[in-house]
């Protein structure tokens, strides 16, 4: 019966009610202030997981993992291709010209890169096909001269879809007439929209027309590589290349795109530690709720100790208070944490939607919406944390409660 006792006289001091409403009000400050730290520390770290689940999903969707040059471009690339796709890690591979410019329209100026792709084997490395608004990669026609853009570059350009936009490269082309910029017009075919900044920035056409262009002849610019893990890629590109010998070089994301997913990575752990400490201000108010405890109920600590009460039994008494009114906190911070986490993005949308306003602006961030993306190993070390933290606030107030002497108390009751 006494090892019941604890368990017992200590859920029954939690929901007791007291004479003091100091001490009902601290231990509702703290049930709160637990509640809101793990709820608030779930939806942060969900919300880091979705960007950093965008980011690799579509930023580096639309990055090439790897990318294999050599001077003055491939000129056999097929043979090359094939050969890096026997390699175990390389899942997909496909050529490419890369050209900087500028678009021209009406006055309207934008810079973007424009790469010139070959559309059936664009969709092994890429998921460009896949977030295609209007029109198709198909229609990147050699001799056409069609131009597929970002959303956001479209849109500050002003064109649509069988609208004409002039290209101008940073060469000049020298005629009898003398040194002129070289530039092309292009036929929009076909506009994309991957909801990152990339949208504003990027453009693609046919490798055949960006050749002639960049005055390549049947060079191409190199090889991208799509690999089976994108964090592999430095120790993939540098073997590669050692098996390729001179004349070749590899640049990998982590070149354009790996100090973005370092400093995501980074402010996820800063801002994980940053409200682990919030959620150890409000598990320590309990030492305060439990010290007011003990020294309201030293009567009944005397009395319990002249029954037959062991001083391990009375520590245990209030360790089980705190960690009720710890558990309580913790489990509804999980469950509104939990809910913030699944509907955040719902959320922001429909404000977004109702108020006319963007939080995330596609041209200034890397994704244009508020993702969130609920990792329950994550819910399970913030629980464990807030558990941890709530079990090591009881012990000094416990402690002191054992030390109780039944004698002195009594002495004047």
């Amino acid at each position: 019966m006494l090892d019941r006792l604890p368990f017992l006289i200590g859920l029954r001091y939690v929901r007791a009610k007291r004479r003091n409403h100091f001490i009902s009000f601290i231990s509702l400050t703290s049930m709160l202030g637990l509640m809101l730290g793990v709820a608030v520390l779930i939806l942060v770290l969900s919300v880091m997981n979705g960007f950093d689940h965008e980011l690799r999903t579509r930023v580096l969707g639309m990055v090439p993992h790897t990318k294999i040059e050599a001077p003055g471009g491939l000129t056999d690339w097929q043979p090359l291709a094939e050969r890096l796709m026997e390699r175990q890690r390389v899942i997909g591979a496909a050529p490419y010209v890369e050209q900087q410019g500028m678009f021209s329209v009406s006055g309207r100026n934008e810079g973007a890169m424009v790469n010139g792709i070959e559309p059936e084997w664009e969709s092994r490395v890429s998921i460009i096909d896949e977030n295609m608004r209007h029109g198709s990669l198909d229609d990147l026609v050699p001799g056409e001269w069609n131009i597929v853009l970002g959303s956001i570059l479209a849109q500050r350009l002003g064109v649509g879809v069988g609208d004409r936009a002039t290209l101008l490269v940073p060469e000049a082309s020298i005629t009898p007439a003398g040194v002129f910029p070289r530039l092309k017009r292009f036929t929009v075919s076909g506009i994309f929209s991957v909801g990152a900044d990339l949208d504003a920035s990027l453009a693609y056409a046919h490798i055949d027309d960006m050749q002639t262009l960049a005055r390549l002849g049947d060079a191409v610019g190199g090889l991208r590589l799509e690999l089976d893990n994108l964090f592999a890629a430095g120790s993939e590109t540098r073997a590669i290349i050692n098996e390729l010998g001179a004349g070749y070089r590899g640049l990998d994301w982590t070149y354009s795109h790996g100090n973005l997913f370092q400093a995501i990575q980074m402010e996820k752990r800063m801002i994980a530690l940053l409200l682990t400490v919030i959620i150890a201000v409000a598990a320590f108010n309990i030492v305060s709720t439990l010290v007011m405890v003990v020294t309201d109920k030293r009567a009944d600590i005397a009395i319990l100790r002249t029954i037959g009460a062991t001083p391990r039994s009375i520590m245990g008494i209030f360790i089980v208070q705190g960690l009720a009114i710890g558990v309580i906190g913790i489990l509804v911070g999980v469950v509104v944490g939990v809910l913030l986490a699944w509907t955040v993005s719902d959320l922001i949308g429909w404000v977004e939607g109702a108020f006319g306003i963007q939080f995330l602006d596609a041209g200034v961030y890397f994704i244009s919406n508020l993702p969130s993306r609920l990792i329950w190993s994550d819910v399970g070390k913030i629980v464990s944390a807030a558990f941890v933290l709530t079990f090591l606030s009881t012990l000094y107030p416990a402690w002191r409660a054992a030390r109780v002497q039944p004698a002195e108390v009594l002495r004047y009751e």
